[in-house]
């Protein structure tokens, strides 16, 4: 972490001034969405459960580019996630790794930060000269 930033992403890494103000998406992959209607018209869930993982996007506007050099689609990075899940705080317990000081408690409802053994599968890094603002994203999948 930089300080700037509650993100981390080791095996990458952020760089000073490049991650303040980012947004994280959190959403399933591709392939948990398995969803058929029947000759009768309901719809099932045909997905296995080693598909429920998540697919990631992280987007920031920043003044300097986030580490990528050598870093190549397929790389595998640690994320301590921005973006929060949450869960009944009565039920077994988060379904990933907290990061260390995220979890809190509202009412029936727990909330936390993942931590996410991810590739990544894209990114972009782009530089408005005069304005001097780099604006990236970066695109992930759970391992």
């Amino acid at each position: 972490m930089t300080g700037d930033s509650i993100l981390v992403i080791t095996g990458m890494g952020l760089a000073p001034y490049s991650a303040r103000g980012l947004s994280q998406t959190l959403q399933p992959i591709d392939a948990a969405k398995a969803n058929r209607r029947t000759i009768n018209g309901a719809l099932k869930d045909l997905s296995f459960d080693q598909f429920r993982k998540y697919a990631s996007k992280i987007t920031c506007k920043d003044q300097a580019t986030p580490v990528i050099d050598g870093i190549w689609p397929g790389a595998v990075v640690t994320v301590e996630c921005v973006a929060e899940l949450s869960r009944l705080t009565d039920t077994e317990g988060p379904a990933r790794p907290v990061v260390p000081g995220s979890e809190r408690t509202e009412g029936a409802f727990t909330f936390y930060r993942p931590i996410l053994q991810m590739l990544v599968v894209d990114f972009t890094d782009t530089l408005a000269e005069w304005d001097a603002d780099y604006n990236w994203s970066l695109d992930l999948e759970e391992i």
